[in-house]
């Protein structure tokens, strides 16, 4: 891994542990689950929530696929060095 990555990653790590990023990803799921199959009442309305929610879902779940890059590419490392 190039010190240029290490920064981009460590710099990530850094924003996970700040309380204002649980905070974040706490309200996004908060607003996750008030989505109501029953208020989508047209075609434009159901695109509207379907790219809501992917982003909503993108973001909540964005800190886990991050980690799991970064310890792949340690994982990767390390095979290589053996």
């Amino acid at each position: 891994m190039t010190q240029e990555d290490e920064k981009y990653y460590e710099a990530y790590f850094d924003l996970f542990i700040q309380p204002g990023w649980k905070q974040l990803v706490q309200e996004l799921k908060d607003i996750l689950e008030t989505y109501r199959i029953e208020d989508i009442d047209n075609e434009n309305t159901l695109a509207r929530v379907k790219g809501e929610r992917s982003m909503l879902f993108r973001l909540t779940n964005f800190e886990t696929g991050l980690k799991e890059a970064y310890e792949s590419i340690l994982e990767s490392e390390r095979v290589e060095t053996v």
